[in-house]
């Protein structure tokens, strides 16, 4: 078999991944626990808490439901 040669979009996109696991950020649960609790006083909008947390608002959500879920 053959491999295809490989191009010069594809190694930017391995250099672009690379990038992305490097900065991704991880919370803990007890940080997940106290951003959402810290959402939820409402003391400003969700969009401008989630900017100021460094988080999107969808992963804000996502922690969210499961908080809830779970109790």
């Amino acid at each position: 078999m053959t491999q295809k040669p490989t191009t010069s979009k594809d190694a930017a996109d391995k250099v672009v991944e690379n990038i992305r696991r490097k900065t991704r950020q991880t919370c803990s649960s007890e940080e997940k626990i106290r951003i959402v609790l810290a959402g939820l006083r409402g003391k400003e909008s969700i969009a401008v808490f989630c900017r100021r947390e460094g988080i999107s608002e969808s992963l804000y959500y996502c922690w969210w439901c499961c908080q809830k879920k779970t109790g």
